[in-house]
């Protein structure tokens, strides 16, 4: 089976652990639902920050998502003059049999200004997504 590489990312409005940890969740959330992904199915995933974000990890994000057995490591985005400030990006790396060009990567708040082009999500109503993730995490 190939390993498909899946994009997104997002930002957030402040250096907070609670904002950093529900927009990954979000974010994640949306791109799992997108590709129809099971974390069983997930080889890695690589997250990183631009350097104004460090008040938590990315990855816990994935791990309060159940993503226990999936390879996580988080990062800093290089340095560089002009770039999308409070922004988390992740890349997955996924099992499955989906042609690359069907893969839904996810660009979601100010991060639709990085990838444009695959910025083709419709409205999302947070709220909703805000309850199938507690789903998810067994929180109903």
């Amino acid at each position: 089976m190939p390993t498909r590489g899946v994009r997104g990312a997002t930002t957030i409005e402040k250096n907070d652990r609670e904002e950093i940890l529900i927009a990954t969740r979000q974010l994640l959330a949306l791109l799992i639902r997108q590709n129809d992904m099971a974390p069983e199915d997930i080889a890695s995933a690589i997250f990183t920050t631009t350097p104004d974000i460090d008040a938590e990890f990315p990855a816990l994000a994935a791990r309060q998502m159940r993503w226990l057995d999936v390879p996580l490591i988080c990062s800093h985005e290089m340095t560089v003059p002009g770039s999308l400030p409070l922004c988390i990006r992740v890349l997955i790396h996924w099992n499955t049999e989906k042609p690359q060009a069907e893969i839904e990567h996810v660009y979601v708040r100010e991060a639709k200004r990085l990838r444009p082009d695959l910025s083709k999500l419709p409205p999302v109503d947070w709220e909703e997504l805000e309850v199938w993730i507690n789903e998810q995490m067994g929180e109903s």
